[in-house]
Order: C-alpha cells, then sequence, then structure tokens
C-alpha cells in the first residue's frame, strides 16, 4: 500500500496542518518529559534486556503497527531501516520525526529520517536518519546513537538494490543485579561499541502488487550482540488500499545459538486517508508472542502515526511509536502521490 492516499482523498487545508504539526510536537514534547520524570525514581527493569533493545532496530510507526513486517512493503523511511532497495520502489521526497517509548522498560528512542527518490531522473534514491536511545538508566544505564544513511537503485523494471551504512556507538554506565560497580556494570563513561557496520537489500517485483524481498544487517559482523549479524526475507502484496506481509529474520549472533523472528502483519485505508494496521509477532530467543496495532492519518502534504505492540506471553511489556512525516514532494513541487510501479 503506497504511503499516500488515493487521489480522490479530499487534504486538509494547509492551516489545519499546521495546527497538527504543532498539536503532534507539543504532544510528543509533553511525553517526552512525562518519560524522563516518571523514570526519575524508578526501579530497575526487570525485563531481559534483549526484548527493549530490539537487537539494535529503529521502529517506525508503521513498521511497529505492522509487528516489524516492513522487508518487503515498507518504503519511504521506513526503507531506510527496514530494507534500503525499497527507498527506490516510489517516487517520494519523506521527511519523518518519530519517538519510541517502552513503559516498562525504560527505553525512549527519539529521532528521525529524510529519504528522497525524485530528484535523481535515473531512479537513484537516498537517505539518511538517526536516532538517540536510552534503556534502563536506572539499572543498565545504556545508551547509543545510531546515524545510518543509504542509497538505492532501480535495477530495469523489476529488481531494486539497496546499501545502507551504519555509525554506531553504545555506552553502558548501570549496575547489573549487583548493584553499580566496576564489576557488575558496563564500563563508566567509555565506548563498548563505536563502529561502522553495513547493511544491504535487495528487492524483486514480478508483479506489481507483489514484493519479494531480503537484506543482510550488520553485515561486517562486528561480533557482538549490540549489532547482530541478521538475515532477512520479506514477502508482500499490496495494492492502493491494503497490504499484507510476512518477514522471518535470523539472528545469529544475540544468544549462544542462531535464533528465529517471525512477522505477520497488514494495514488497509480507510476512507481514503485512515491507515488501519495490525500485526503479530514471535520471536524465538526470548520464546515470546505479540501483537500490534496503529492508525494513521495521511492526507496529500502530511501524515500523523501513532502504533502499539504487546506481548501476549512470557513477560508483560509495551511499546509505543509516535510519528510525523512530511510528503515534501506534494508541498513544494505539487506533483502526483507516489505508486509502486
Amino acid at each position: 500500500m503506497s504511503e499516500l492516499p488515493s487521489e480522490g482523498a479530499r487534504p486538509l487545508p494547509l492551516s489545519v496542518a499546521h495546527k497538527l504539526t504543532v498539536a503532534l510536537g507539543a504532544a510528543l514534547a509533553s511525553l517526552s518529559l512525562l518519560t524522563v520524570s516518571g523514570r526519575a525514581h524508578a526501579e530497575p527493569s526487570q525485563l531481559p534486556p534483549e526484548l527493549a533493545y530490539n537487537s539494535a532496530e529503529t521502529d517506525t510507526p508503521r513498521s511497529l503497527a505492522t509487528a516489524s513486517a516492513m522487508r518487503a512493503q515498507g518504503i519511504g523511511t521506513t526503507a531506510l531501516f527496514y530494507n534500503p532497495a525499497n527507498m527506490a520502489v516510489t517516487r517520494a521526497y519523506h521527511i519523518t520525526a518519530l519517538a519510541q517509548i517502552y513503559p516498562e522498560a525504560g527505553r525512549q528512542s527519539y529521532g528521525g529520517a529524510i529519504v528522497d527518490s525524485i530528484v535523481s531522473s535515473s531512479g537513484l534514491a537516498g537517505g539518511i536518519g538517526g536516532t538517540w536511545n536510552l534503556q534502563d538508566p536506572d539499572g543498565l544505564g545504556r545508551e547509543w546513537m545510531d546515524i545510518r544513511g543509504g542509497f538505492a537503485l532501480p535495477v530495469g523494471r523489476l529488481f531494486y538494490i539497496g546499501a545502507g551504512g551504519r555509525i554506531f556507538s553504545l555506552i553502558q554506565n548501570g549496575g547489573g543485579p549487583l548493584g553499580r560497580s566496576p564489576i557488575a556494570g558496563g564500563l563508566d563513561g567509555q565506548m563498548i561499541v563505536n563502529t561502522f557496520t553495513l547493511d544491504l537489500g535487495a528487492t524483486f517485483k514480478p508483479l506489481p502488487e507483489l514484493s519479494i524481498s531480503i537484506t543482510g544487517h550488520n553485515l561486517t559482523n562486528p561480533g557482538t550482540g549490540f549489532l547482530p549479524l541478521m538475515a532477512g526475507i520479506g514477502v508482500g502484496y499490496g495494492r492502493q488500499e491494503f497490504s499484507l506481509d510476512l518477514d522471518a529474520v535470523l539472528d545469529s549472533t544475540t544468544y549462544e545459538q542462531p535464533t528465529a523472528r517471525v512477522m505477520f502483519g497488514g494495514e488497509f485505508l480507510a476512507a481514503g486517508v485512515v491507515a488501519v494496521r495490525a500485526g503479530y509477532r514471535y520471536e524465538q530467543g526470548l520464546d515470546l508472542h505479540s501483537i500490534s496495532t496503529g492508525l494513521g492519518y495521511i492526507d496529500r502534504r502530511f501524515s500523523v502515526d501513532a502504533a502499539f505492540r504487546r506481548t501476549v506471553s512470557g513477560v508483560e511489556a509495551t511499546a509505543l511509536v509516535f510519528g510525523f512525516t512530511l510528503h515534501i514532494e506534494n508541498i513544494s513541487l505539487g506533483s502526483e502521490p507516489g505508486s509502486l510501479d
């Protein structure tokens, strides 16, 4: 499904769009302050650290709502984080701001991304993005920066290839189960990880509605569970009004033996402007089942999205993501919505 509404949808006036932008910014700022203040005197998280760390992946509202099943159909700024090849699948120039919260785990992530596939006449697309992340400040004290950039291009009419580079740095100053000490905690004030790694992706579209994708993540193999070596595959079917996606990921580093994640998600466009999303996810490493849902308002010039994920087995954990995206191609150039052709 395209990230833009059908041509028959009526966009909001720019004055309303501006008010919504201001309102969302205020809401995200308030959420950030509430989260920080709420954790000020909190206890260390009792959840497995791997749960909220999420293999150092960044979720957009669209990806979280569909249980992270976005390797085949995630376009725009979502593609930068999941499959760089898909940045070239549709013609768009999107700027996204996002905030991610794991309340029980004390994780906060704030950042954004820019993806442009309309400037180059050859179909070359590029993107940059980054997030600042904090996990369990009263326990692990884990903090990291994830800065990435990538490019993609079509190969004929059926294939798309892409590559993304990541500059990743992480410190962990917490105490662990034995309290704060040099033995139990991390390396106080020192980088545990400070490296560059590489993601690759490819998408094959034998039909306009069908996408088959493969991805490789952290292919420089840093040799640490903080940046696990992973391979993914996704199969998706999508039209203007709906899409379905099935993903599987093999993680060879986080645990003592390779583990798999399986995700299935879908979305449909109601009334031409409201995206309704849902998904299911199973994580073998933690033996966890989760369900996700989310909503988005998609105008030609912008979109506002929110998503929710909750475990339904094992430990109880919640993830929330909020985002706002500007569709620059429709604001400055007055172009038609992008297609998946």
